[in-house]
């Protein structure tokens, strides 16, 4: 018995370090919310002048640093190792609030998993359409076999997953540091001119409006 408890500490002292998988997970988040940055974030938020973009990122990280953190805690809090958060709810608060708590996470994340396959469906059919000079299929079926493909790759593991992240995620990052890095020429301090609390109300939205824009954008993220 005592050789078994001890052989479980050891293992999960040696899984306790930081691994090279977890290197890639962590670019690989980066990636993935740069991305959807891109591809979310809406013009609006840039108009109203800097002042609006440098409160969301002032306040972008402690929103997803510590509401991720207290999910992982709160996650990892259960008995068994390999719990997901229903079964940690209904250990620490019974099978009905496992339920609820199942239903409010299912009303929380289908609408962004909607919001994410039209996206990825008019990307796709756009960069068919433009870059490839090709004929994209019917929406129906090209979206049934975007999320089949998706839902196929997370079917197969971790390992799949961290192995098409870093295919198709730093190459996308990588590219993006190039442009930046490209344009770096360009810069001039024309935003910086225009450097105040008015500039959001001056373009016709209100710092609170250009806020909330933002982050009705970065939300998506979360």
């Amino acid at each position: 018995m005592e050789t078994t408890q001890t052989s479980t500490v050891a293992s999960i002292e040696s899984r306790s370090g930081w691994r090279k998988t977890d290197t890639m997970w962590m670019l690989g988040l980066y990636g993935t919310a740069i991305g959807a940055g891109v591809l979310f974030l809406p013009i609006n938020a840039g108009v109203g002048g800097l002042i609006p973009l440098i409160i969301m990122a002032i306040i972008a990280f402690p929103m997803t640093f510590f509401a991720h953190r207290g999910l992982t805690r709160f996650v990892l809090s259960g008995k068994n190792p390999g719990e997901d958060i229903t079964e940690v709810v209904e250990e620490h608060f019974g099978v009905g609030a496992g339920k609820l708590i199942t239903l409010l996470y299912f009303f929380a994340i289908y609408p962004i998993l909607l919001v994410y396959s039209v996206a990825i469906t008019n990307t796709v059919e756009s960069f068919m359409t433009h870059q490839l000079q090709m004929t994209p299929p019917p929406r129906a079926i090209l979206s049934l076999i975007l999320i089949v493909g998706m839902m196929t790759i997370v079917r197969f593991g971790e390992q799949m997953i961290v192995k098409a992240m870093s295919v198709l995620v730093f190459p996308f990052v990588a590219a993006l540091m190039v442009l930046a890095c490209y344009l770096i020429p360009q810069w001039n301090g024309a935003a910086l001119e225009t450097l105040s609390l008015s500039s959001a109300s001056a373009t016709g939205n209100g710092l609170m409006m250009t806020l909330v824009a933002g982050d009705s954008g970065n939300g998506l993220l979360l």
